[in-house]
């Protein structure tokens, strides 16, 4: 394995810190001067997140794991201290959108680089997901997550409260493996130094083997940093591990001023990987501190061939890189993190209103500060997200509340850290009371009551967890197992060419000029998708910006070889659009959860009718007037759009 270089790193005149720096905090010269101690010299350990949040930030999650084995041998034998591999939003993505098993890919990069320490990033009682699931779930999904590989634990709670970690913490604990809690960083008049250090030391006591301040949205700037790590290190005794996003460019200053602060620990992500809303370059950071009291040890010449590698396969998703992966400033003042910037880009695309993203970035620092000044993370930044996006997209602040925000004001994510909107709470908790205790103490034991649902196909303890994690999602994927048909997503490098092309696309123009009212757009047709529902997503460039549009024929001619009609889609009736008062429609396309209502049934206005969710989150659709439920033209599974009726009322 290849390797840190001896003696260099251990010399014993890098035990010593080295001379003072001294800054001015102003121009004036009569301002106070600021005295910078270098930490005492050690070699710094460097985790690389490419394989995680590297991709998960710029690529939309989209990597697949035929990519990442071609590498894996040279990866383990570069001498990092971990690798971050799994968890966060790969496996979500996995089944949703890859068709891959994740516990199959963690199995598989397990056996390919098996000299390296495997990491994952677990959202604390939240696991992977994004809500809180009972004990026994964390409980068997921390023990398989070990015995498939993992070796490292980051584990964090959006809210930063510890109730909500500390389970997870004893359960990696119990399985013999590395726990390092984590603190989720972020700027608001109710944060402060202080509290974090107190945090650290309540999870110090806890047991943590390494701690992680985890900067998600790149607002740690370089002195504090370095004032937050020398606190932080003079309180504890753990090893200090910083994990900080590019998205603002400050983190590779930051980075620095956290090694001199006495940092142990630093996340960096192979350069092609990097940057932007990803993290600082592995090579870049490298190479800054050979020759230090903290040189990494590392070897330059060791990264090349990985290098390339993944210059080769970023390339290759480029259809799914936002536009929204570069510096952006403006997150000093707005406080959203890169990945929610992309999930916002995102989920404004699929409601054809990505021209709204100024007023929903407006709208996020509102909401925000209604719920208590939670840190943008997962799952708080997809909630506090999906109600801005809502907010703006229906034309009233909080006309619809997802279930999660409800469930966010009842408490049942954990402790807001700062006071809330006690108006906007009322409006969406109604006359239910918040609860006080520790959010999972309320769950009942959930694995034993889900195998009644289970899919015949669903075999083993690892297909039990992934199915209660995402049920609707993982039945899809097993479904699909099944009949040995997971299609991948279509992705651009891979658009046929030639006649059988012209063919596949009925001799489509796949490149042309369109001209409206003298303007001209030069347009061409990068690839094409799955048609579902009678839909089909084409992706164009236009003016070399890559969109994806859908396409619904209204009237279609013959043209070449016909396409394989739309599974089933023949077969259903059209629902119709809403005309009466009693027709109800969902407030945004989605895919129905779950029918709350039977026919005949009586129900009262706001009542709710049934559970949709859309941009990875769930919302109720409310009965607009009194009535009885005469037609429900939905099942649970089916994909639903805002002009049409999905249930009757008269």
């Amino acid at each position: 394995m290849a390797t840190r270089r001896p003696s260099r790193t251990r010399a014993p005149k890098k035990r010593t810190a080295g001379p003072a720096v001294r800054t001015s905090k102003t121009r004036a010269k009569s301002g106070p001067e600021l005295t910078i101690q270098p930490a005492v010299g050690k070699p710094l350990l460097i985790t690389d997140v490419a394989l995680r949040d590297g991709h998960q930030s710029l690529l939309a999650t989209r990597m697949r794991t035929e990519d990442m084995l071609p590498i894996a041998q040279k990866l383990d034998a570069v001498g990092y201290w971990s690798l971050e591999v799994w968890g966060g939003a790969t496996f979500d993505t996995c089944l949703r959108f890859l068709k891959e098993d994740p516990w199959e890919r963690l199995r598989a990069l397990r056996a390919a680089m098996p000299n390296t320490k495997l990491q994952m990033l677990l959202r604390g009682q939240n696991l992977v997901g994004y809500r809180h699931y009972a004990d026994d779930v964390l409980e068997r999904f921390i023990e398989r997550s070990a015995a498939n590989g993992i070796d490292v634990f980051r584990i964090f709670d959006a809210l930063n409260d510890i109730r909500n970690v500390e389970r997870s913490m004893r359960e990696v604990k119990a399985c013999g493996k590395h726990v390092e809690a984590a603190i989720s960083y972020t700027v608001s008049p109710v944060h402060s130094v202080d509290r974090f250090v107190d945090m650290a030391k309540k999870l110090e006591d806890l047991g943590t083997d390494t701690l992680c301040i985890k900067d998600m949205a790149g607002l740690l700037a370089p002195l504090d940093a370095y004032h937050l790590i020398r606190r932080i290190k003079a309180a504890v005794k753990v090893p200090i591990h910083l994990h900080s996003h590019y998205t603002s460019g400050m983190a590779s200053m930051t980075s620095l001023m956290a090694i001199l602060g006495g940092l142990d620990m630093l996340d960096t992500s192979i350069s092609p990987l990097a940057g932007g809303t990803s993290h600082p370059a592995t090579e870049t950071m490298v190479a800054s501190l050979r020759n230090t009291p903290y040189d990494t040890g590392l070897d330059l010449a060791s990264f090349l061939p990985i290098t390339e590698h993944f210059r080769t396969v970023r390339r290759k998703y480029r259809q799914f890189e936002s536009e929204f992966t570069g510096v952006d400033a403006e997150i000093l003042t707005s406080q959203i993190p890169g990945g929610m910037l992309s999930n916002l880009a995102a989920q404004l695309t699929e409601q054809n209103a990505l021209d709204r993203m100024k007023e929903v970035l407006d709208e996020v620092p509102r909401v925000r500060k209604e719920m208590g000044y939670p840190p943008l993370v997962t799952p708080t930044s997809q909630i506090v997200g999906t109600q801005a996006t809502l907010n703006v997209l229906t034309g009233e602040r909080y006309k619809v509340i997802t279930t999660e925000t409800k469930n966010y004001f009842l408490g049942l994510y954990g402790r807001a850290p700062g006071p809330v909107d006690h108006d906007i709470m009322a409006r969406a908790i109604g006359d239910d009371q918040p609860i006080k205790t520790r959010p999972a103490d309320r769950l009942e034991p959930e694995l034993e009551a889900i195998r009644k649902d289970l899919p015949a196909s669903a075999a083993t303890m690892e297909d039990q967890l992934s199915f209660t994690l995402f049920p609707a999602i993982a039945r899809d994927f097993f479904e699909a197992r099944e009949k040995g048909d997971l299609a991948l997503e279509p992705l651009e490098s891979f658009l046929p060419s030639g006649p059988a092309a012209a063919t596949e696309l009925h001799l489509a123009p796949a490149e042309f000029n369109v001209t409206v009212h003298g303007e001209t757009y030069h347009v061409k047709v990068s690839g094409s998708g799955r048609k579902v529902d009678g839909r089909k997503p084409y992706y164009i460039r236009v003016n070399d910006k890559l969109e994806e549009v859908s396409l619904e024929p209204i009237q279609e001619i013959l043209a070449g070889v016909p396409e394989a009609p739309d599974a089933g889609t023949s077969a259903k009736r059209k629902r119709p659009r809403p005309s009466k008062p009693g027709d109800v429609a969902p407030p945004m396309p989605g895919r129905v959860v779950k029918v709350l209502v039977a026919i005949n049934a009586m129900v009262k206005a706001g009542a709710p009718l049934l559970i949709i969710e859309a941009m990875k989150m769930e919302s109720q659709v409310p009965a607009p007037i009194d009535g009885k439920v005469t037609a429900i033209l939905v099942a649970e599974g089916d994909n639903v759009k805002t002009d049409e009726t999905v249930i009757q009322l008269e």
